[in-house]
């Protein structure tokens, strides 16, 4: 679904402004390429954090607290 609203999105940016439309044509790709890292990094972040997380609640769950 998501992907037809963006297709027809583009669709009207076509029709509106070409240039624009060619622009993000090209330019999306790149852009999602150099997210890559930070998504990366992010979900090493919350492994992390998480991992942290349950070294500290050892205790309570050794007690029986949930």
């Amino acid at each position: 679904m998501a992907f037809i609203l963006i297709l027809i999105g583009l669709a009207l940016l076509f029709a509106i402004s070409w240039p624009i439309a060619l622009c993000l044509m090209i330019l999306v790709p790149f852009l999602w390429l150099l997210s890559i890292p930070f998504r990366i990094v992010g979900v090493l972040l919350e492994a992390a954090l998480a991992l942290i997380r349950q070294i500290l609640l050892i205790p309570a769950r050794i007690l029986g607290f949930r």
